[in-house]
């Protein structure tokens, strides 16, 4: 909304344009009649849209041609008065007003015109008939008032439609030639219907319909009320209503109505409700609200934002297969005016075996844009409707800013479940290899990808109480690395064990950039099913390790049958929630501390309990009802309970002298 309204008489003179203020302000037609009204000020808590109004006067024999112009184009509705009892006055009015008017105004945005039909007290007839062909031949007219400020009629009314134009202008919304809503109020209005079909069925229910008059206007809708409006659909067309339910036809064809019949301030508070500005486009608050992340600091979704991308995803899932086809995500972003996600995006989250994205890929991928670029995230969640569905202030709250790394490490303790782990090695070690073996690709899956579609991030949940760890390829550049390539909470040295010279640029990176870090590092021999070479070093791998007192390292390879183990991955998420106990072992010796832990976590009744809380957690059949049932919520808490308990034992473990 404006934060103020600024309306400009104009007219021949003698036709009651000071009058007319004068009236207003005082309640009574003013004796004494000046030449020039001074510009008048209406408080905002005075006027029926609660905006600031300023009226000014124009008095050809006080102002000249220039001051004219100025005020013409500072003002943003302008009243053209004519007497109803003087035919050159409204003659005036095309001959004279209305060319000079355009001329000073741009024509993309021309300024919106009322037409005042002032000393309506001295004739008996009405000047309608002459003026309704003026106001058929420029559609900049919004309407025309015939008003007396001698005997006080339609005074308010006359600069309440002046307000009205401004706040709650036609011409974005419907064009007077066509007889039919412009495409701009058509795509966004399209938009709030599929925001608002909360089943994705193609049709809004009473529910959905209660819950939109209740969003919109801060008000439920009466049954038999409801029942009138499908009613007037049902006779004006044939498939605006479909089982009991408003189409997308029939809730275009409702706006449109409101526009016609004069009750456009309606659709404009549709629109504004759901994000919309004067040239109905999202408005730029709304898209990306208010944020402050102080530095070192993270952004995470909320459980609330989590439970809302839910719904997204199961008003999508047509086929309940717990994967979105292409149909269904170009479906998904229908809303969006552009496809978010690139063709990257399928090779850096989980895809089932069409290729298709998970819902928990989808969970990754959004919990990836988060912590990667909050502001996209803000946005994206802006075109689902997410304050208006969750009810919320803004997008601002589906996000937890976590606090600063050093405070955790100074605690020995985290309250945040994204985990960034940046991978280092030359060109060919197999980092490649590693990301996409997190994601459960061997590597004949892998070289499946187009080039076109490979991705240098990767992100799922590593069973390690639930934490995502994102892992990313950093590009093979010992000279510079930025701060950015740096700052991680694990580092992955990524060398090829049949390449000879891959060793060393892990070696150099270890010691120029993290040797006095507190990031812990891992070093991953890849590519273990090839034979292993002697690396050109002045020592090896393993004796590196333990002169860096680093843990050992750590075999992998994708080029399995299956999907390649993910007890890596693991370990690298333990040592990132974990930084403080500094684990050095990483072996299968079955006493250390590490293997314990290990050997405990993986134990039938662990990894029982692990599955039971994964599927709650993360399952999408959890209705409405299921959240409001005690039985749901009691074996949640029991699960967190056991959760926390296992946690704790571990952390304890860890940290035990040994």
């Amino acid at each position: 909304m404006r934060k103020d309204v600024r309306i400009l008489l104009v007219g021949e003179p003698k036709v009651g344009k000071t009058s007319l203020i004068m009236t207003l302000v005082s309640e009574e037609f003013p004796a004494v009649v000046p030449y020039r009204a001074e510009e008048i000020t209406i408080p905002a808590d005075v006027t029926p849209e609660r905006v600031p109004t300023h009226i000014v006067d124009y008095s050809e024999a006080e102002q000249t041609d220039e001051q004219l112009y100025q005020e013409i184009s500072k003002a943003n509705v302008i009243c053209i008065v004519y007497s109803v009892n003087n035919k050159k006055s409204i003659e005036k009015v095309t001959s004279h007003w209305i060319p000079l008017i355009n001329e000073r105004t741009d024509k993309d945005s021309r300024v919106p015109l009322i037409l005042v039909g002032n000393k309506s007290d001295l004739v008996e007839h009405s000047s309608m008939e002459t003026v309704l062909p003026i106001m058929n031949k420029y559609t900049e007219i919004e309407t025309c008032v015939e008003c007396s400020a001698k005997n006080l009629k339609n005074i308010s009314e006359l600069f309440y439609y002046a307000q009205k134009a401004v706040l709650h202008p036609t011409g974005p919304l419907y064009c007077p030639e066509k007889k039919e809503m412009r495409s701009a109020c058509v795509r966004a209005l399209t938009r709030i219907f599929k925001v608002s079909d909360l089943d994705n069925d193609g049709i809004l229910n009473d529910h959905e319909l209660t819950f939109f008059q209740r969003t919109c206007f801060n008000t439920p809708l009466a049954p038999q009320a409801l029942e009138d409006v499908k009613n007037v659909v049902r006779k004006n067309l044939t498939d605006g209503v479909r089982d009991n339910g408003l189409t997308l036809k029939g809730f275009l064809f409702l706006h449109t109505l409101f526009i016609q019949r004069g009750r456009h301030e309606t659709t404009w508070a549709v629109l504004r409700r759901f994000g919309y500005d004067d040239d109905l486009e999202l408005h730029q608050d709304y898209l990306f609200p208010l944020l402050k992340i102080p530095p070192d600091c993270t952004t995470e979704l909320n459980h609330n934002a989590y439970l809302f991308l839910q719904s997204v995803f199961d008003k999508h899932d047509k086929d309940r297969d717990c994967a979105l086809s292409p149909e269904e995500l170009m479906d998904l972003f229908d809303v969006f005016p552009y496809v978010p996600w690139g063709l990257d995006v399928n090779s850096t989250v989980c895809t089932n075996d069409q290729g298709w994205i998970t819902y928990q890929g989808y969970l990754s991928q959004w919990t990836l844009t988060t912590y990667l670029d909050v502001q996209r995230c803000l946005e994206y969640l802006g075109y689902l409707g997410y304050s208006i569905i969750a009810e919320q202030e803004s997008q601002a709250s589906a996000i937890t800013v976590t606090r600063d790394k050093k405070l955790d490490l100074k605690k020995k303790q985290t309250q945040r479940n994204v985990f960034r782990c940046h991978a280092f090695g030359i060109t060919g070690s197999g980092k490649t290899g590693f990301l996409q073996g997190f994601l459960g690709r061997n590597l004949v899956r892998q070289k499946a990808i187009k080039e076109e579609h490979k991705s240098y991030y990767a992100i799922s949940t590593a069973h390690v109480l639930f934490n995502y760890i994102y892992l990313h390829e950093i590009f093979p550049d010992f000279d510079f690395l930025s701060e950015t390539e740096l700052s991680c909470d694990i580092v992955c040295l990524i060398y090829d064990v049949s390449n000879p010279c891959s060793f060393e640029y892990c070696a150099r990176i270890f010691k120029q950039y993290f040797m006095d870090s507190k990031t812990p590092c891992m070093l991953i021999a890849a590519k273990s099913d090839l034979p292993e070479t002697k690396q050109q070093y002045c020592m090896t791998p393993l004796e590196f390790c333990r002169k860096h007192k680093m843990p050992p390292p750590q075999s992998y390879t994708c080029n399995t049958a299956a999907a390649p183990s993910k007890d890596i991955f693991i370990k690298l998420t333990t040592m990132a929630v974990y930084p403080h106990a500094r684990l050095r072992c990483m072996c299968t010796c079955n006493r250390c501390t590490f293997c314990l832990c290990q050997n405990f976590l993986n134990s039938e009744l662990v990894q029982t309990v692990r599955t039971k809380l994964y599927t709650v957690i993360f399952s999408r059949h959890i209705t409405h009802a299921d959240l409001k049932s005690s039985t749901f919520w009691l074996r949640a808490s029991v699960g967190a309970t056991v959760c926390a308990m296992l946690g704790f034992a571990m952390y304890r473990a860890l940290l035990r002298p040994r």
